[in-house]
């Protein structure tokens, strides 16, 4: 069965998922991850994560620590510029559903490479 991307449960009915539980339900079967967790990482989301990171990319970098992967940080600035979440919303480089966009294809790569 394939993989329902990250960014198609971002801000989406019914759950709502904010960027944080987007990745995180995007890798659910993949990763094994339960309801509860990603529910638990609603508090992620906003800029609210850790350092004031972009929630998708602290999703993204809980996944790889699972996997024993290194973070994703300096691939995702690659491509979204910035880190921190306020830093993509003030500088308007990217919209937050982009980032998440960003986070699932790096997550997927990563798996994919380790396979």
């Amino acid at each position: 069965m394939k993989r329902i991307k990250s960014e198609e449960y971002f801000h989406k009915k019914p759950d709502n998922f904010n960027c944080a539980q987007a990745v995180l339900k995007g890798f659910q079967q993949e990763f094994q991850i339960q309801d509860e967790v990603v529910e638990a990482f609603r508090a992620f989301g906003g800029g609210r994560a850790e350092n004031g990171l972009c929630g998708a990319l602290y999703a993204a970098n809980y996944l790889m620590k699972k996997v024993g992967s290194e973070s994703l940080n300096e691939s995702f600035a690659k491509k979204a510029v910035y880190e921190k979440c306020k830093d993509i919303k003030h500088n308007k480089h990217c919209s937050c559903e982009e980032c998440v966009k960003i986070a699932d294809e790096l997550v997927e790569l990563e798996i994919r490479c380790e396979n």
